[in-house]
């Protein structure tokens, strides 16, 4: 009897440890089967917590809320969960500024998220390229995941300045996951940015490494992690900004493809491929769930795979990410309600769209202020942004100007200018042929919410230093009149003009320079006669420190046009666009 209790025990273990091992090895699912579930965050934009550094109130979204669903899917998917970021997570929010530019002895705070986490992998966005080598070549170093990007080649050596792809072995599942980014960053950025990096062609590299990956590893499941939208953007010749459609319907032997850049939610099969986009800001993200049978000891085919967007807004924060961070959301809070000035009016940049603003005028003054130019261009970089009368704080400056754009002074010919401005106005508003037309060029919302518009509201450039009215009656490209200087003086579309600037318009941002005033890009360096050693955000908080108490008015120096027109279509349009 003794010895009978002894052998129970004992079996109970064995088929204890048997059974662990199977799990480990994904051979207990039913049938042979193994289930694996693949997560995709991307365009985090520094979204991390459930607060706005730039507000001062909480957010919905962020990666705290996501850490919760992380874990509540680890404990029950163990191994079986892949977690993957797909790029432009370190500039967004003011704790990115914070850690690229101000405290950089310290880890940065994207690569504390996502080694946090334990994100399995992570691809290179434009907007971490945005910060510079020394900020994008730390943070690499920090991440302890693999950082991909299979197109971002070493000029110097003809390799991938990163790891083209990784290998993921989950439950005995072999996945590889190949990165790629955007070959449009010589739009945005300028060439001291990215020095010794080549951004290749998406589709062509695609068909290199899907097929090195089959040749040379022989994965049971190819990811793709593509920091680009699904199709269109900026095309030449030689590249196309957002390519995960035409990777999918080019491309042989990829299952997924999760991709961003875009901000567009997305759900989809195409050509056999499911095509994923979490959008973002933090506020929801991409899952795949496959399937998988076993073949022979040490092979899977792929049987079912499907996609879902999972919205996390409504879960609470993960209570033990919020506490480890604490620390560095002090340090970040009390940097950001540092006072700077003080401000006697309320601006607003929805004012921007219907005329003259003091909110857009605000910036083009500072910038014609700042680098002495005769004129200047900038547009809302934000729709609804809104500065409040009283202190002006470091946070507000955000809210002000989003992006960490430099400062530009350019040589541009009066008719360049012109060019310039008309397509601006062409993305901006409507051709209106009676009372009754919309004075803005609208269309249906990415988010099913109604009209917005059109084009991005970043490429609506106004200008200072000249007096101009823009006919919207007149056919596109024949809208803009410039009148005169400013300053009384006669305006001349032969002489050549200093033209103040950000760095993404200069480098060709829009198009505005390049299929506008019709300037060759190869072109454009050459017309660059000043640039600032740092981002235009901080030369404006340092005049704005040294004025003390500021109280912008609009420049009145140019208007839309016929009024009887415009004014009915910009109140119909305004309540369209902002409840207003």
């Amino acid at each position: 009897m003794k010895k009978k209790q002894l052998i129970l025990p004992f079996m109970a273990m064995c088929i204890a440890l048997v059974m662990t091992a199977q799990h480990a090895q994904g051979a207990n699912d039913n049938n042979g089967e193994v289930r694996i579930t693949l997560l995709e965050t991307s365009d985090v934009h520094g979204c991390f917590f459930p607060y706005d550094f730039i507000t001062g109130k909480p957010r919905a979204g962020s990666i705290a809320r996501l850490s919760t669903y992380v874990d509540s899917l680890r404990a029950t998917l163990g191994d079986g969960l892949v977690l993957l970021d797909n790029g432009d997570i370190l500039q967004g929010q003011p704790i990115s500024y914070y850690y690229n530019y101000v405290d950089t002895t310290q880890q940065n705070i994207a690569a504390q998220v996502v080694n946090y986490l334990g994100y399995d992998a992570q691809a290179v966005g434009n907007h971490d390229v945005e910060p510079g080598h020394a900020v994008y070549d730390k943070w690499m170093g920090e991440v302890k995941c693999p950082v991909l990007g299979a197109n971002i080649v070493n000029t110097a050596t003809g390799s991938p300045y990163v790891k083209p792809y990784t290998i993921l072995h989950k439950k005995g599942v072999k996945i590889a996951v190949l990165g790629m980014l955007t070959p449009a960053i010589p739009n945005w950025l300028a060439p001291r940015i990215y020095s010794g990096l080549r951004i290749d062609d998406i589709v062509e590299s695609c068909k290199y490494w899907v097929k090195y990956i089959h040749d040379n590893e022989n994965p049971d499941l190819v990811v793709g992690l593509f920091h680009s939208g699904l199709e269109g953007g900026i095309v030449t010749s030689s590249y196309c900004e957002n390519e995960a459609l035409a990777v999918a319907r080019q491309v042989e032997g990829i299952d997924i493809i999760f991709f961003g850049h875009d901000h567009v939610k997305h759900n989809s099969v195409e050509n056999g491929v499911l095509l994923l986009n979490s959008a973002n800001n933090a506020m929801q993200v991409a899952r795949a769930d496959v399937t998988l049978h076993r073949e022979g000891d040490c092979s899977w085919r792929l049987n079912m795979k499907k996609g879902s967007l999972v919205d996390y807004t409504s879960i609470k924060p993960d209570s033990q990410y919020m506490s480890h961070f604490k620390p560095q959301l002090d340090s970040v809070k009390s940097w950001v309600n540092q006072p700077i000035g003080t401000l006697e009016s309320d601006l607003s940049s929805e004012d921007c769209f219907f005329g003259n603003s003091a909110f857009t005028d605000l910036i083009l003054n500072l910038q014609l202020k700042l680098t002495r130019a005769d004129v200047a261009f900038n547009a809302p970089l934000s729709a609804h942004a809104v500065l409040h009368k009283g202190t002006i704080t470091v946070g507000d400056m955000f809210n002000l100007y989003r992006f960490e754009n430099q400062l530009y002074v350019m040589k541009l010919t009066g008719e360049e200018i012109r060019k310039h401005l008309e397509m601006s106005y062409d993305l901006w508003v409507n051709t209106m042929t009676s009372p009754s037309d919309h004075l803005f060029n609208l269309s249906a919302s990415n988010d099913n919410k109604g009209l917005w518009f059109a084009n991005p509201t970043y490429n609506f450039d106004s200008a200072a230093g000249i007096d101009y009215v823009v006919d919207v009656s007149k056919p596109k490209g024949s809208k803009v009149k410039i009148l005169r200087m400013s300053n009384g003086k006669p305006f001349d579309l032969h002489k050549t003009y200093k033209v103040a600037l950000n760095s993404y318009r200069a480098n060709g941002g829009g198009q505005l320079l390049t299929k506008g005033a019709g300037i060759a890009k190869d072109e454009l360096e050459s017309r660059v006669i000043y640039k600032s050693a740092r981002d235009q955000r901080f030369y404006l908080m340092q005049e704005i420190k040294r004025e003390g108490a500021i109280a912008p008015k609009p420049n009145n120096n140019w208007r839309f046009v016929p009024e009887q027109w415009v004014k009915p279509a910009a109140q119909r349009d305004r309540a369209i666009l902002f409840g207003k």
